[in-house]
C-alpha cells in the first residue's frame, strides 16, 4: 500500500473501550492533528477482549451521537465493517485508527484485544490501519497526555512509509508523562502467557456465576520485545502479520506427508 496524502486523507476512528471511553476523546484528538475528515464509529459499550469477533446471530443499531460520530450495539470488528461497507461506502476512509486502550496490548494480548481486531477488520479491508494503547498502573490516572502528546508524530512516521497490504501496525505508550519518553523502538511481538484464574460468586438467589480474571504471567523478557520497550519508557511500534501460517513447521509437515503419504482406503 501507498503512502496516503494526510492532507485529504479520511480517518475512520473506533475502539474497544465503548464511545464514552476517554481513550476514544484522546484518539479523536490525534486524528484531528493529521487530518480535518474524521469519523467515528465506536461501540455502545465497552468491548475489551473482544477479539475479532461479528455480531452474526442478532441485529446491529447505530445511533448518531453527534456529527460524523455514531456508537454501534456491535464489537470493534462490527464497526469497522459498517462504517466501511456501509456509513462511508460512498466515500471510504483511507485509515483506521483503534483505541486509544485503556491499557497495553502486547504479547498475547493481541490476540484477545477488540482494539487490534479493529484494525486487523481495517487491514482486511485494505485500509492502512494503526491501534494504539496506553499503559497504565492500577489504581493510578491514565496518562492520556502521553498519547495525545506522541500519538500524531508515530503516526504520520508509520503512514509514509509503503506498507504490505497484511500489514497492520501496533502503537503502545508507556506508563511516563509525555515529556518523560524515551523514544521509539520498532519492536516485535513478545510472549508472556496467560495467566487467567476462574472466580466464582453466588448470586442472591444462590446461583452460581464466573468471572474470568485476566492477569497475565511474566518470566524472561526478550529485549528486542513490545513488553521491553515499553517497560523502560519507549513507544512500542509493532507490524503485525495477518498470515498466522508458521512456515517452518508448514515445510517440515509437507516433507513428512511427501515423505509418507495417507493411502485412501
Amino acid at each position: 500500500m501507498k503512502p496516503v496524502d494526510l492532507a485529504k486523507a479520511r480517518i475512520l476512528v473506533t475502539n474497544d473501550d465503548g464511545i464514552h471511553a476517554p481513550g476514544l476523546e484522546a484518539l479523536m484528538e490525534i486524528a484531528s492533528q493529521l487530518s480535518s475528515d474524521v469519523w467515528v464509529v465506536a461501540p455502545e459499550v465497552n468491548q475489551s477482549g473482544a477479539g475479532h469477533s461479528l455480531s452474526l446471530s442478532r441485529p446491529i443499531r447505530a445511533r448518531e451521537v453527534s456529527e460524523a460520530k455514531f456508537a454501534l450495539e456491535g464489537t470493534p470488528t462490527d464497526c469497522v465493517l459498517f462504517a466501511v461497507k456501509h456509513l462511508l461506502k460512498d466515500r471510504k476512509p483511507d485509515i483506521v485508527l483503534s483505541g486509544v486502550n485503556r491499557g497495553t496490548n502486547m504479547a498475547d494480548d493481541v490476540t484477545y484485544s477488540g482494539t487490534i481486531a479493529a484494525a486487523m477488520e481495517g487491514c482486511l479491508l485494505g485500509l492502512r490501519s494503526i491501534a494504539f494503547s496506553q499503559a497504565y498502573t492500577h489504581e493510578h490516572p491514565v496518562k492520556w497526555g502521553t498519547a495525545t502528546h506522541h500519538g500524531a508524530a508515530v503516526a504520520r512516521r508509520v503512514l509514509a512509509a509503503d506498507w504490505p497490504r497484511n500489514v497492520l501496525i501496533n502503537v503502545n505508550f508507556p506508563d511516563t508523562v509525555a515529556a518523560s519518553v524515551k523514544g521509539v523502538r520498532v519492536t516485535h511481538q513478545g510472549t508472556r502467557g496467560f495467566g487467567g484464574h476462574i472466580i466464582e460468586r453466588r448470586d442472591p438467589r444462590g446461583g452460581t456465576y464466573y468471572w474470568i480474571g485476566y492477569q497475565p504471567q511474566e518470566g524472561e523478557i526478550d529485549e528486542a520485545s513490545d513488553i521491553a520497550a515499553v517497560r523502560s519508557g519507549h513507544i512500542s511500534v509493532t507490524p503485525l502479520h495477518l498470515d498466522l501460517t508458521h512456515e517452518a513447521m508448514r515445510r517440515r509437515l509437507r516433507a513428512e506427508f511427501e515423505a509418507s503419504p495417507i493411502e485412501a482406503d
